[in-house]
């Protein structure tokens, strides 16, 4: 192994310093008006500038929604390679909310834009679409491997239409044995061999899609190394980050609990100080014991 520290062994760095919060970079174009800000390199800049400014100290992650970036083609690219140098500057980790996901070749070249050490897309981890199956994840592992990366592959979400989908059979004799779950278990075996505690391979859990005790809480619990987990839906979605215990039960020692819509809605200047309280309330959820 590279003598680089590994993704879990820097994630639980990030969780005892800065806490288990993680604020999404999410230009969305709204927000970009209620900012004063234009759809264009300078506003997205702007606007991924000071949201880092405002988890400075108050938070140790950040993931950028790249969609909300690409949607102003050139200029967009441009001003997220800021953001991202700009988030790296700051000891920030940066997970790239980008979803990728397809055949063995073009998986590498996307691990290599959003994980390959020196690109200018550059990030700690990058969120990956399963529905090629999980072993495109194998065309990953070569950043993974060298420490420092992940991936978090989209397991159970909260949207709209997506449990036809990923709450399906694989078995009919066996109701538990769902696409997500064995989405999870496949994860699951990836992180065996790690020798942190918290390994590099991932899952998107939403919060409002989970409940303690679920066929992935059982799936994931028994494992000597912890899956991070990435869990969307606090706060504009409904779920209450004071109840991340109840919500995820033995898994909430490796979540990270994303917000978004609900702290930006506060405008720049209010920022900070909402990110600060969010991070206190997700700290005392943490700490509640059942």
């Amino acid at each position: 192994m590279p003598d680089s520290i590994q993704f879990g062994a820097k994630l639980e760095e990030t969780f005892q310093q800065s806490g288990q919060l993680c604020v999404g970079i999410d230009p969305h174009p709204f927000l970009l008006k209620e900012w004063g800000l234009d759809l264009d390199e300078r506003g997205l800049s702007k606007f991924g500038s000071q949201v880092i400014d405002a988890c400075h100290s108050n938070c140790g992650i950040v993931k950028i929604q790249v969609a909300f970036f690409e949607v102003a083609g050139q200029a967009g690219y441009r001003s997220l390679e800021r953001v991202i140098a700009y988030a790296r500057q700051a000891n920030l980790m940066i997970i790239a909310d980008a979803k990728r996901g397809d055949i063995g070749s073009t998986m590498q070249a996307y691990g290599e834009a959003w994980l390959g050490a020196g690109s200018s897309l550059e990030c700690d981890a990058l969120t990956v679409s399963p529905y090629l199956g999980t072993e495109i994840l194998d065309a990953l592992e070569r950043e993974t491997e060298r420490g420092e990366k992940a991936v978090f592959v989209l397991a159970r979400t909260s949207n709209s239409g997506s449990e036809r989908f990923q709450e399906a059979r694989l078995d009919s004799n066996d109701p538990a044995n769902t696409i997500s779950v064995q989405v999870a278990r496949d994860v699951r075996k990836r992180n065996q061999s790690s020798s942190s505690r918290i390994g590099s391979f991932g899952i998107v859990l939403g919060a409002t899609a989970n409940k303690p005790g679920s066929e992935i809480e059982v799936a994931l619990g028994s494992a000597e190394v912890l899956t991070p987990i990435l869990a969307p839906g606090f706060g504009h979605q409904g779920a209450r980050l004071g109840e991340v215990k109840q919500i995820f039960g033995d898994l909430s020692d490796s979540v990270i609990a994303t917000v978004s819509r609900s702290v930006l809605s506060k405008g720049a200047q209010g920022l900070a100080e909402v990110i600060r309280s969010s991070n206190l309330e997700l700290a005392e959820g943490l700490h509640e014991t059942a």
